[in-house]
């Protein structure tokens, strides 16, 4: 998946437009939960040895949040690396052009759940 793909994707499933929150990182951005107001993504340009990686530029690489054990499993995956300015139990990063895009979807759609505000009397979240 592309940049563009992925923020075509959040509008047209959440309406989620990307934020661009800092001016000294132009190319993150930040999509935030439409209920909750917490960030479920960060679409990311990161150099490459800042993920563990040999070769010098930049990479696209995606922030989601996930479920402690699902972060653990995909971290052993290709193209999957401990979250890069998140908290790594929760947080995973993913390189966009090496992870395929129905599991880019996947990713996203879950970690959108999963930062939905909960519902005090039944404990449920509020999609």
């Amino acid at each position: 998946m592309t940049r563009k793909e992925i923020i075509e994707y959040a509008a047209a499933q959440y309406g989620s437009e990307p934020e661009y929150l800092w001016t000294r990182y132009p190319g993150y951005a930040v999509f935030r939960h439409r209920g909750s107001g917490k960030w479920y993504a960060l679409l990311a340009d990161v150099p490459a040895e800042k993920l563990g990686l040999s070769g010098a530029g930049a990479i696209d690489i995606l922030n989601v949040k996930n479920e402690p054990m699902t972060v653990d499993f995909f971290r052993r995956l290709d193209g999957f690396f401990p979250a890069y300015h998140m908290n790594k139990k929760s947080w995973i990063s993913l390189d966009i052009s090496r992870v395929p895009e129905s599991q880019i979807k996947e990713l996203i759609d879950s970690s959108y759940i999963i930062t939905a505000v909960k519902n005090k009397r039944s404990g449920e979240k509020n999609v």
